[in-house]
């Protein structure tokens, strides 16, 4: 009730602006009145459709909160574009100068503004293709983090990784301009899916037992990741129908590396993005826990 409070207040302020506008107009008969109370009106009846009619109307039937938020933010969008065009418009009569102030307009601002234009176009970008959208976790221009709001010229990430491991939050919350979204690649973690690779590495001697090694080892992981690689076969399914992306086979392996001091375990397996550590900590865990019960496997310093 507060913000339909205040949202109406501004209404109500912005038609009495163009009141008083009236009023002087009465007494100076100028154009410029004119069409300083007509920008007011036309303002104002935008605000109202679009900041009060929309999303104080639609926007509370939406349930779904991502859905509410991009919605939200679509009209606000909205309203400040066509507020500049039906300004122009009021302010610019003839055709032929609206088409040059349009020009002028546009590399004036663009001269003056680059950085501003480059990340309301990339903000633009980003709500109409959706590169990314809130709760998806990214990487862009070395940064890493989970999306927590998407503005008009910035993304707010909590950040993840530099000195914490595993791809956890650091508590630190980070703000990026959108313009990254059009000057560097952009590594989208959980966009049409959840799950990645991750491998660890175990280093045997020599004398180990290195196949009963193996075929532990893979009973483990094949019993403990066995849930989310269906979940991934599934998932790999729907991309397939969206991407050109050939079959894979994506259960989990264990590959042997011989190098000068060990023979090496490479074991590789799917995870969900956001239990990447959890999911490695238990796994090393167990097979820590084999090969301390088993003498013929032995850990190589």
């Amino acid at each position: 009730m507060k913000t339909l409070s205040r949202k109406l207040l501004n209404f109500f302020a912005l038609l009495a602006l163009a009141g008083v506008a009236w009023f002087f107009n009465t007494s100076y008969h100028s154009d410029n009145i004119n069409k300083i109370i007509y920008s007011f009106i036309a303002v104002a009846i935008g605000y109202f459709l679009f900041k009060i009619v929309l999303e104080e109307g639609v926007w509370k039937r939406i349930h779904e909160l991502k859905t509410r938020y991009s919605f939200r933010k679509t009209t606000s969008i909205l309203f400040i574009v066509l507020s500049i065009f039906i300004l122009l418009r009021i302010w610019v009569i003839d055709p032929s100068t609206l088409l040059v102030t349009y020009g002028i307009l546009t590399a004036g601002i663009a001269f003056a503004l680059q950085d501003v234009v480059k990340n309301f176009a990339g903000g633009l970008i980003i709500f109409i293709t959706r590169i990314y959208h809130i709760d998806h976790r990214i990487e862009v221009n070395n940064i890493r983090g989970d999306v927590i709001d998407i503005g008009l010229f910035y993304t707010t990430l909590l950040e993840i990784g530099e000195w914490v491991n595993g791809d956890q939050a650091t508590g630190r919350i980070l703000i990026i301009p959108n313009g990254y979204a059009l000057s560097y690649p952009v590594r989208n973690y959980t966009k049409d899916h959840r799950f990645i690779w991750d491998e660890i590495s175990m280093p045997l001697t020599y004398k180990s037992n290195w196949k009963k090694a193996v075929k532990n080892v893979q009973e483990i992981i094949n019993k403990e990741t066995a849930e989310i690689t269906k979940i991934a076969e599934s998932e790999i399914t729907h991309l397939q129908e969206k991407y050109f992306i050939s079959k894979r086979d994506i259960q989990p392996k264990v590959f042997v590396v011989m190098t000068d001091k060990s023979i090496m375990l490479r074991i590789r397996y799917i995870t969900d993005v956001r239990e990447r550590r959890l999911l490695n900590d238990k796994l090393t865990k167990i097979i820590l826990n084999m090969i301390m019960a088993t003498k013929d496997i032995r850990i190589s310093i």
